[in-house]
């Protein structure tokens, strides 16, 4: 028989630092390449990825990386921001999701849908009163993902990609009817 398949999130550690960065550059190519063009990506892949900026995100004590694992291997990763190091809406009774993704070769394996879950346990542990994300209005798989998840489109705001202007929906969940004990 199939055994079940193992599912494990867990804190990123400060040595993991070219894991992650592996990993973010990955995901996010792979993800948006078709979208963008290739100058524009480069650009933002270094900016956003660089190694000091990634190092300096690493360290901060308001933002948190986890890494999902299925049957010990590296599937994706979450990052979580709390007050001023959220990108937008600094608000301290919120949990902002950053970054939410599955390597390609996982997805369909219901991993984004425990990292959200995680994410809603961390907030309703830490007396959050909502989760908010921002997501590209052109990334209709992950808007539809979002909105099976409970979170409503609440709001918009620009996104420079390079000499692009894109709109980001904001999206947001209130944990006070969503997670009663």
């Amino acid at each position: 028989g199939t055994r079940p398949m193992e599912i494990t999130i867990r804190q990123c550690q400060a040595s993991e630092l070219e894991v992650l960065r592996n990993m973010a550059i990955q995901t996010y190519e792979s993800t948006f390449r078709s979208l963008n063009t290739p100058a524009n990506m480069k650009a933002y892949l270094e900016e956003a990825f660089n190694v000091q900026r990634l190092q300096g995100e690493l360290n901060n004590p308001n933002s948190t990386f986890f890494f999902i694992f299925k049957d010990q291997a590296l599937a994706g990763y979450m990052k979580l921001n709390e007050m001023e190091a959220q990108t937008d809406l600094q608000d301290p009774a919120a949990l902002e999701i950053e970054r939410i993704y599955v390597k390609a070769e996982f997805q369909g394996d219901g991993l984004g849908k425990r990292l959200i879950q995680e994410a809603l346990t961390i907030a309703h542990e830490a007396n959050r009163q909502f989760v908010w994300l921002g997501v590209w209005e052109k990334n209709q798989k992950a808007v539809a993902f979002y909105q099976k998840m409970g979170l409503q489109v609440v709001g918009t705001h620009e996104f420079i990609m390079g000499d692009d202007h894109q709109t980001d929906f904001i999206m947001r969940l209130d944990l006070d009817e969503h997670h009663q004990e």
